[in-house]
């Protein structure tokens, strides 16, 4: 008499578990391709509107000079914008070991202590049109202007500074 088991192999074969195994390992490529793809993206998005447009955004230094007035210094500086459209213009002016920033948009406002070199209305300064240049006032600096630099802002990404002038001059004497 043959002897019969009543022991029924229960558990999956090696080949199911492989298949298992396989479809895990392919379900978290696929997870962690999708977050690096969509990461990847933003980035290049936001490096691609500034790319190319570095020299386009520049400050005018033929235009740009400090005038003592008493104890305190006002700065005359002039920005050009070559052929892009700039969202904004972040200006970061060094005086002193103090930084004053000012952020000009293409929305007229009115900024502290900055107004269009044509007036004195400090609600109507906007940022240059495309191929266009303006020049700006700003006051209140206790000491001599170190530095300028300018930062555009261009399809809503903050580009590396553009321009930065560093000699700058006595109004009086560029006349």
């Amino acid at each position: 008499m043959a002897k019969t088991s009543h022991y029924k192999k229960k558990g999956l074969s090696t080949i199911v578990t492989t298949v298992i195994l396989v479809a895990l390992s392919m379900a978290a490529i696929v997870i962690v391709w999708l977050f690096v793809n969509n990461l990847v993206k933003s980035e290049i998005k936001n490096s691609e509107s500034c790319y190319g447009n570095y020299d386009k955004v520049l400050i005018n230094k033929q235009y740009t000079c400090y005038e003592k007035i008493g104890a305190n210094y006002k700065l005359r500086f002039s920005l050009s914008i070559g052929d892009i459209q700039a969202d904004k213009v972040i200006v970061s002016v060094s005086s002193g070991g103090n930084v004053n920033s000012y952020t000009i948009t293409n929305t007229a406002q009115s900024i502290a202590n900055l107004v269009m070199y044509s007036g004195s209305n400090p609600a109507n300064v906007i940022l240059p049109g495309k191929n266009a240049g303006v020049t700006y006032n700003a006051t209140g600096f206790s000491s001599k202007i170190d530095s300028v630099q300018i930062a555009p802002i261009i399809g809503g990404s903050l580009c590396e500074v553009s321009d930065t002038i560093t000699q700058i001059g006595d109004c009086s004497l560029l006349i």
